[in-house]
């Protein structure tokens, strides 16, 4: 079943921190990475890889650190996982892998149903934005 890997959660975590922030704040992989007890090292490199996509802005310097580069309501969920895990959510192996990681793939009885249940998911994240988990 589906299940939002770590570096998903981290990097929802420091957006919603942003975006609980008044525009323009700027906050640090160290400040983010304390207060919610965060691998720093993992942290950096997706709020890296969210800077790289222009999601968010790196300022550099003394008073560096990260903002948002949008605003909440303009992040849609599906596109940050996208950035961070490179690939859609799943919710069952055979969408990822085909009939080649399944030996049911082609008797399947429950591959038709599971698809309903990946669209609507799809449309779901599609639509769900940063501001919503604020």
């Amino acid at each position: 079943m589906l299940q939002l890997s770590k570096k998903v959660e981290y990097g929802l975590i420091a957006l919603r921190h942003m975006a609980m922030k008044p525009a323009g704040n700027v906050v640090t992989t160290k400040e983010l990475a304390k207060q919610y007890d965060l691998p720093y090292e993992l942290l950096a490199k997706i709020l890296q890889k969210l800077a790289r996509a222009n999601v968010v802005r790196s300022l550099q310097g003394v008073k560096g650190g990260y903002t948002l580069a949008k605003k909440p309501e303009e992040l849609k969920v599906a596109s940050i996982i996208r950035i961070i895990e490179e690939s859609k959510p799943m919710v069952a192996e055979c969408y990822t892998e085909g009939p080649d990681g399944c030996s049911l793939f082609y008797n399947c009885t429950i591959r038709r149903p599971l698809g309903k249940l990946q669209r609507n998911l799809n449309v779901l994240f599609d639509q769900m934005t940063v501001r919503e988990i604020i």
